[in-house]
């Protein structure tokens, strides 16, 4: 059996077959799944699917970048405000400048989607392509205590500063195949390293599913140069940290 892990980054509400995909991981040696929203339905049935679940899939609900919507915006911070307490974290949120909403208005809505978060002391799941400074800078004037840059693939002289603060950066499957992925995987310390799938993200050849953090745990290994135990032993105490969770 393989060491036991914890995916801290699925959107099972995406899946297909999300209860098979759960019993997959549970047979593969995953010790649990938090499981990411992004909007009003998805974050429904993000709850919905984690409340069949208990003490395996943890929700977090978001209101991601890419799904913005001006008509949306009120009903979904209430929504989030009204939801949070029962969840682990506030996610996936955050900060993508290749998205279609204006910068203005996504820095807006981060700004209150980080008030809430900060309201009911939940840590937050930031999604930031090509923005990670801005979302560092923003998540640290917020007060957020808890912060999980996920998919970490932002400037490596930046890591120190995100270590630093005890905020987590995670790793996914793309280390198979993207060099610089790897090159600020390698940099990120052991303490604030979590693993992640983004299933059902599609890693060239492999459709991610929860049960596919195994092979994000061994490439951390390999780029890392360390034993796949060391590896697991520390991103499963990291999520556990984070997120307040005992699988």
């Amino acid at each position: 059996m393989p060491p036991s892990v914890i995916d801290t980054h699925a959107h099972l509400d995406e899946l297909p077959d999300p209860e098979t995909a759960i019993e997959e991981a549970r047979a593969g040696g995953i010790q649990g799944i938090v499981a990411i929203g992004q909007d009003i339905p998805s974050n429904q049935k993000t709850i919905e699917i984690a409340g069949r679940h208990p003490g395996f899939v943890f929700p977090a609900i978001g209101y991601h970048p890419w799904r913005l919507n001006p008509d949306h915006h009120d009903d979904t911070l209430a929504h989030l405000d009204q939801n949070l307490e029962n969840c682990v974290a506030l996610g996936e949120v955050g900060l993508d400048y290749k998205a279609k909403t204006k910068k203005k208005i996504q820095k807006a809505i981060f700004q209150d989607l980080l008030a809430i978060a900060k309201r009911h002391n939940k840590p937050v799941i930031v999604h930031c392509r090509y923005v990670h400074e801005t979302a560092y800078r923003m998540v640290k004037e917020a007060g957020i205590e808890k912060v999980v840059f996920h998919w970490y693939s932002g400037a490596l002289d930046l890591i120190p500063q995100i270590a630093g603060d005890g905020y987590y950066m995670s790793a996914t499957p793309a280390l198979l195949y993207n060099p610089y992925h790897a090159e600020a995987i390698e940099a990120v310390p052991l303490p604030n390293l979590l693993l992640e799938t983004d299933a059902p993200v599609q890693y060239q050849e492999l459709a991610a599913r929860p049960v596919h953090v195994q092979v994000t745990l061994k490439e951390v290994a390999r780029v890392k140069g360390v034993s796949v135990e060391e590896v697991a032993a520390h991103t499963t105490e990291n999520a556990k940290a984070c997120f307040g969770i005992a699988p």
